[in-house]
């Protein structure tokens, strides 16, 4: 039988097409109807709006609702299996797919080392400098609280009680009550999500997740056996496409799903309160775990978004049975504060110390002490207003280089969180980040942040730089394009001090 995890119906494949950018008129010497069908459903699973896998209406109820005859949807289908879109069997239906043959480069995340960046603009990793003074002292204080602790053997699988408490009275000051023994503090935001996996995901689960999503989440959970179920995200960063994600859960059942509701990685999107009750009741009801990443929730950079905050997903599951949040100091504080947490039901949180001694038996003492003293003594704060700060300056000058520099470039500005999705001009992304790296500027391309290939005409870009270094990024970009473009004397457009 097909692998197909998910279906479109014939009146959301209609709506999904209608919403693409108008393409060449069909007939008078335009685009033929079947390939102008082909190609916009081709870019929709390109894009990763129709996931790979998912199964598609019958020929002739999609003739149907889009008011064209069966032989034009026939030749389309036809059209999209010649070209590795579309896979068919009697009887089965067909369902999206993506050509055979090798993948795309698709470039990584990791950080250049400093002493090995040189003259390369590292936009690979989104992530700031510490914010001084405040960390600083936060770690100073630390030391001074750290004898207690230093006479006890260290190990803490379920976090400092100090620390846990902070945590516990920081979500109920957001209005969500909650108990110290709620608390589990891990390494880092990705500590909890594989805690939590190990727990809830035995291999060969189902998992639903955001489309595009975090692309290191996605690849731990690929690492753990899960079988990924992707849900497009909603356009103009408005979160979730709530009848999609609905039909998900109900026709996949996944054992859990992940999902991003604050400044969306990558696209900064930030999910409103219906959405949230709404995607809360609908896991409940189909018997599905969700895992919300707050990691981002600290980090509005506009204003008026900043003043009206949407409640915490949590929030809207007073039973405590089926949201588990995770939160970090790593993208509010800094990346180098490897201190995460899991806020679950006292049961769950349970469940995961237990399990902690065969990972990694708990997190260091000094660091926890160094988040625990930012908490209860303003530094969470006043860092997190610094972070805001640079992350809100380095956004605008990428905007606005961007737009100088690559205005075919298309992006919606998000309200907060540290990354811009671009799409890239109908040109690969892959190629771009691949030309990009030969010319001093590193970008992830689009594909590392889908499934089975998806957003190859994206790139991802972070808020990490500011002023002429935005400038030059983009600049570095455009020559990029151009050499993937192939335009005649491209190469030589290229300034010499862009060689890295």
């Amino acid at each position: 039988m097909p692998e197909w995890t998910s279906a479109v119906g014939a009146q959301q494949l209609v709506r999904l097409l209608h919403s693409q950018r108008p393409a060449e008129p069909a007939g008078r010497g335009g685009v033929p109807a079947y390939r102008a069908l082909a190609d916009g459903v081709r870019l929709l699973v390109l894009e990763g709006r129709v996931p790979v896998g998912a199964r598609l209406p019958a020929e002739r109820e999609l003739a149907a609702a889009l008011s064209v005859s069966r032989t034009t949807v026939a030749a389309a289908f036809e059209a999209l299996r010649t070209d590795g879109f579309l896979a068919s069997r009697r009887g089965a239906g067909s369902w999206t797919a993506v050509p055979a043959g090798d993948p795309m480069p698709t470039r990584s995340l990791e950080p250049l080392p400093p002493e090995a960046a040189g003259s390369v603009i590292d936009l690979a990793c989104a992530a700031l400098p510490a914010p001084e003074p405040h960390l600083g002292q936060a770690l100073r204080t630390a030391l001074d609280d750290l004898p207690p602790y230093a006479r006890t053997h260290g190990d803490y699988p379920a976090g400092l009680p100090a620390l846990r408490q902070a945590l516990a009275d920081r979500y109920t000051a957001r209005g969500l009550p909650t108990m110290p023994e709620q608390i589990m503090v891990t390494t880092g935001a990705m500590g909890a999500v594989a805690a939590i996996c190990k727990l809830l995901v035995p291999r060969g689960e189902r998992v639903a997740v955001e489309h595009p999503s975090y692309a290191n989440v996605l690849q731990l959970m690929r690492d753990a056996g899960a079988r990924l179920v992707p849900v497009a995200m909603a356009d103009h960063l408005a979160g979730w496409e709530l009848p999609a994600w609905q039909q998900t859960l109900r026709a996949a059942a996944p054992r859990m799903a992940y999902v991003v509701a604050d400044f969306h990685n990558p696209t900064g999107a930030l999910a409103d309160e219906g959405r949230r009750r709404d995607l809360v009741t609908a896991a409940r009801a189909a018997g599905t775990t969700l895992v919300v990443d707050e990691t981002m929730a600290d980090l509005p950079l506009d204003d008026a978004v900043a003043a009206d905050l949407p409640r915490p997903m949590a929030a809207f599951d007073p039973g405590g049975s089926t949201v588990v949040t995770i939160g970090s100091a790593s993208k509010a504080v800094w990346a180098g504060l490897r201190i995460g947490w899991v806020r679950a039901a006292p049961d769950v949180v349970r469940n995961l110390v237990a399990a902690r001694a065969w990972a990694d038996l708990g997190s260091p003492v000094l660091e926890q002490l160094a988040v625990t003293r930012l908490l209860t003594d303003g530094g969470w704060e006043r860092s997190v207003a610094v972070r805001r700060g640079q992350a809100r300056t380095n956004r605008d000058a990428l905007v606005t280089a961007l737009a100088e520099h690559l205005p075919a470039w298309e992006f919606t500005v998000p309200p907060g969180g540290l990354t811009l999705w671009v799409r890239t001009g109908g040109l690969s992304g892959s190629r771009i980040a691949e030309a990009g790296e030969g010319l001093g500027v590193r970008v992830p391309s689009g594909p590392r942040f889908g499934v089975d290939g998806a957003f190859e005409g994206y790139v991802r870009l972070p808020f990490t730089v500011a002023g002429p270094l935005a400038t030059e990024a983009a600049l570095r970009l455009a020559a990029a394009a151009r050499l993937v473009a192939g335009l005649p004397h491209a190469a030589a457009e290229i300034p010499r001090s862009f060689v890295a």
